[in-house]
């Protein structure tokens, strides 16, 4: 089982190496210009991260944020005037991370580590922050068992993981299952197989309740993300002249209106 799990990681670690989160679609040079403008087009197609994630609200408090990605959440972060800690399972976040935090003249003690296995004292940090990471972990609930361990008595997680009942996921279901007559293919193999990286999951609320039934509070709420909407990219794996048109005519307005619990964000702010 363990040999297993390895493997599962490093296929996850290889393929957000190629490219971190947003880099192919959003990042256009790494120059302070190029993370600059990743971050505008970032909280444009997500405006719901900044009062979520609350950065201005945390002078002077620790703050570890898993999974970095291209660090527009940490850039938020550090500006907001946390003492900041990063980690992400890849080198390639890393370097952007220290790359982009260097031309703006911040600072994070940032390293490449595990979330199943966090490099930190128990009860170091006020909050953890993590958003559409977890879920990628091929164990999560010990991610989230980490979560609670390296953060202090009174302390919050704000963590996004991905919602199974989501426009998404069945988009993806009538394409890769419906329309290859094999309809039997469930949900969970859908997002494990095609959504991002190999083993990506999601979770019902009762399971997103479950894994964080330690915590003391747990709020969940429901967001349609960009590609729920078809009005971002839908996942680096997924592009095309097909998906292109289809953005066109896609009926977002009455999603939003008709749909609104069927988003493929799960905001969870629990607190230990």
């Amino acid at each position: 089982m363990a040999m297993l799990i390895n493997q599962e990681k490093e296929a996850v670690r290889a393929f957000w190496n190629q490219a971190s989160c947003g880099e192919a679609v959003f990042l256009d040079q790494e120059t302070m210009e190029g993370y600059q403008t990743q971050l505008q087009k970032r909280y444009a197609v997500e405006p719901f991260i900044l009062p979520f994630a609350n950065f201005d609200g945390s002078p002077g408090k620790e703050i570890l944020e898993i999974g970095v990605g291209l660090g527009a959440d940490h850039q938020m972060w550090a500006q907001g005037g946390a003492v900041l800690t990063g980690v992400d399972l890849t080198d390639r976040a890393i370097s952007h991370v220290q790359t982009r935090l260097s031309l703006l003249g911040l600072h994070s003690n940032l390293q490449v580590a595990d979330a199943e296995n966090l490099p930190f004292s128990d009860e170091t940090f006020d909050t953890v922050y993590s958003w559409g990471v977890l879920h990628h972990s091929p164990n999560t609930g010990r991610a989230i068992q980490e979560v609670y361990r390296v953060l202090k008595p009174g302390g919050a997680a704000k963590i996004m993981i991905y919602h199974t009942w989501s426009v998404v996921g069945f988009m993806l279901w009538v394409r890769y299952a419906l329309l290859r007559l094999r309809p039997w293919i469930t949900l969970s193999e859908i997002y494990d197989r095609y959504l991002e990286s190999p083993g990506t999951k999601a979770y019902t609320r009762g399971e997103a309740m479950a894994l964080f039934s330690q915590f003391k509070t747990v709020n969940i709420t429901i967001e349609l993300s960009g590609g729920d909407l078809m009005s971002s990219h839908v996942g680096q794996r997924h592009q095309g002249v097909f998906l292109t048109l289809a953005k066109r005519f896609f009926p977002r307005g009455l999603i939003q209106k008709w749909m609104p619990g069927l988003g493929l964000f799960m905001l969870i702010t629990a607190q230990k």
